[in-house]
């Protein structure tokens, strides 16, 4: 018998997704940035789902939007494409020695991405069962807050094609800002403007930004982080 969803709050909606995908709230909760009890308290209906959320269950997910806000039409677009998951299932390495680097001691990402070998690393991180990763480097600014604050480490794969995107995710980028390079951390979005993309961050005093493909001159996928606490 098919499901019916359509009579459901939003919230409920949501817990209806994860369920219908299989995923645990811990693993739906790692795809939006968020705690495991914070999407317990969205899904109870105790807090509100935020914009940013929304964009990646929709975008991630591939939910169709009319459905995830008022329950009208299919709970999935059409042509759903199976390769949004890929991701989450990269094969796994048992070890490997993933080179940290300084940003401001290679010069910025671009320099690093295309001649790595002549790089050196400040240290290596080792950490078992991890996709292969290219390298890694030390976050600055807040923009990602409170998933990731200044002087965390983020891993990340290289891209050498914007085809190659999982729209929704986090990305490390390097931008060309009149001449001078910019690298951040944002989850990349579709944006309506032709040439461009949408950089959205996870702190919401951060608003989205658009910017133009072209500007583009690095870009990695995020494939994990680790978070460094400082005890006084």
């Amino acid at each position: 018998m098919k499901k019916n969803f359509n009579n459901l709050s939003i919230n409920s909606r949501i817990r209806a997704v994860r369920n219908e995908l299989s995923m645990t709230q811990e693993e739906l909760a790692n795809i939006l940035g968020i705690g495991k009890s914070a999407l317990s308290m969205i899904e109870t209906g105790k807090a509100a789902l935020s914009e940013r959320n929304r964009n990646i269950i929709i975008q991630q997910l591939n939910i169709n939007p009319d459905w995830l806000e008022s329950g009208t039409g299919n709970m999935f677009n059409e042509h759903r494409p199976e390769q949004t998951f890929l991701h989450n299932s990269d094969h796994k390495l048992p070890s490997q020695s993933v080179p940290l680097y300084n940003i401001e001691g290679t010069a910025g990402l671009v320099p690093l991405f295309l001649n790595k070998s002549a790089q050196n690393p400040v240290d290596y991180i080792h950490i078992p069962n991890l996709p292969k990763c290219d390298g890694a480097i030390y976050i600055v600014g807040d923009s990602m807050y409170p998933l990731l604050k200044s002087g965390d480490i983020v891993l990340y794969k290289q891209l050498n094609d914007l085809e190659d995107i999982f729209w929704g995710d986090m990305y490390l980028l390097s931008i060309d800002i009149d001449g001078e390079e910019y690298i951040t951390v944002k989850y990349i979005q579709k944006s309506d403007k032709p040439g461009c993309i949408k950089l959205v961050s996870q702190n919401p005093h951060h608003a989205d930004k658009e910017v133009e493909i072209s500007k583009i001159r690095a870009l990695a996928f995020v494939k994990a982080s680790i978070r460094m606490n400082s005890i006084r």
